[in-house]
């Protein structure tokens, strides 16, 4: 006789159940919490170049994608580039928001808050007199990024800001820009 195998309960296409289970496991083997994500990158010429994602570290054990996540990054025509991918800092607001995005979902799913539709805008001010190195006094990254989310939710319209920094409250994302993060750079030949 075949068991019956219980299927996990699904909110705004997150299986809450084994969001659970994993909230668990993590509170029972607090190891498994420790991830490591890394990528590769190899210049190609001028501002082109490629970075790829294949392999992390988590849950005590090394992993793998599929198949490698292939992110080419390139400059538009106005700062030198041939404008054949997304510039850098167009990447950050993307991990930006998709970290908001995400970190939102999840966490509106753990408390049974059903989202029906999620879109947003980004934007970030940069000055390339930073980057060019002609004023110390102006930042050579972004001087403020503003962010615009239009939520579609089983809430009241008072509580849509609630679902929202149920995002900016939980992204890794979020938190090292917001926050800091050490960074250690090293150089050696090839």
């Amino acid at each position: 006789m075949a068991t019956a195998q219980k299927l996990s309960t699904m909110v705004n296409g997150v299986a809450v159940d084994d969001l659970f289970a994993t909230i668990e496991a993590v509170k029972a083997t607090p190891s498994i919490a420790k991830f490591k994500f890394r990528i590769r990158n190899q210049w190609e010429t001028g501002s082109s170049n490629r970075s790829t994602a294949q392999t992390f570290t988590g849950a005590n054990q090394e992993l793998s994608h599929p198949k490698p996540f292939v992110l080419e990054a390139d400059e538009p025509g106005i700062l030198l580039g041939k404008d054949l991918a997304a510039n850098p800092v167009e990447y950050l607001l993307h991990a930006l928001a998709s970290c908001l995005t995400t970190s939102m979902v999840y966490h509106a799913a753990s408390r049974g808050i059903h989202i029906e539709q999620i879109e947003s805008s980004f934007e970030g001010d940069l000055d390339l007199r930073g980057f060019l190195a002609l004023d110390p006094n102006i930042r050579k990254g972004y001087q403020e990024i503003r962010v615009n989310f239009k939520v579609d939710a089983n809430v009241p319209d008072e509580q849509l800001q609630e679902i929202v920094q149920l995002g900016t409250g939980h992204s890794p994302v979020f938190d090292s820009l917001t926050q800091g993060v050490p960074v250690k750079v090293t150089a050696k030949r090839f």
